[in-house]
């Protein structure tokens, strides 16, 4: 027995070290993700304090729902933001720019990371089950063994990559990435889609119900806008 494990003690020592470090960086997103919940539900709460003073003329929705321990949904007014934990995780590819950070290059495992996706949607497309509409990824964020943060996303999402063990996933940031996330979301409006998209009509289609309308409706669906690719700044 002692020798066989003499024979494979490097390939059970480097197994044991990957298996480790990625079980860290999981619990590490995980938290962040919890914490990510945590402060959704503050928001709500703010928001039933802020309506009830504001005196608003209609009612509006602003609602914390989670589907289940990784997805979890803001629905307010017409849109909703989901936020996905990833189960798995990864490691950023060796021409990617982060790789070339001295950050990075000081200790290799701190490339591993978990990953938190920011999706937009219209609430109506959940409402009325529109299986066909489109949502979008507004932002992703990386977050790595010692908790270190960097957003890759949208105009008001996009951080710098050279901030990347600079700062924590900690309550500041995850605020600040609500706060961002929501204003992109009700600044990115549903525009109307060019005729030739919505022309042509099948009977099936226009005999279904709204349940069940295949029409596809997305805020930029039809639509190519040069100056709303990713960015990261």
């Amino acid at each position: 027995m002692g020798k066989i494990e003499n024979e494979h003690k490097k390939l059970f020592d480097e197994f044991a070290g990957k298996a480790s470090l990625k079980q860290d960086v999981y619990n590490v997103t995980l938290q962040g993700f919890n914490n990510l919940k945590e402060t959704l539900i503050e928001y709500v709460g703010r928001w039933e304090e802020y309506s009830k003073n504001a005196r608003l003329k209609h009612n509006i929705p602003f609602e914390f729902l989670q589907n289940n321990d990784l997805e979890v949904e803001l629905k307010f007014g017409g849109d909703v933001l989901i936020f996905l934990m990833h189960s798995n995780i990864f490691e950023f590819p060796r021409d990617h720019e982060i790789m070339k950070t001295g950050y990075i290059k000081d200790d290799k495992t701190r490339s591993y990371h978990g990953i938190i996706n920011i999706y937009n949607f219209l609430a109506d497309s959940f409402k009325y089950n529109r299986i066909n509409d489109v949502g979008y990824l507004i932002g992703r964020v990386f977050i790595n063994k010692d908790g270190a943060y960097f957003i890759e996303g949208k105009q008001e999402l996009a951080f710098l990559y050279n901030n990347f063990g600079t700062k924590k996933f900690d309550k500041p940031a995850i605020e600040a990435l609500i706060e961002a996330s929501i204003q992109y979301s009700i600044n990115f409006d549903l525009l109307t889609p060019p005729y030739n998209e919505v022309m042509n009509v099948t009977v099936n289609e226009i005999r279904s119900t709204l349940e069940s309308f295949t029409l596809k409706t997305g805020k930029r669906l039809g639509f190519k806008f040069y100056a709303d690719t990713p960015k990261i700044d």
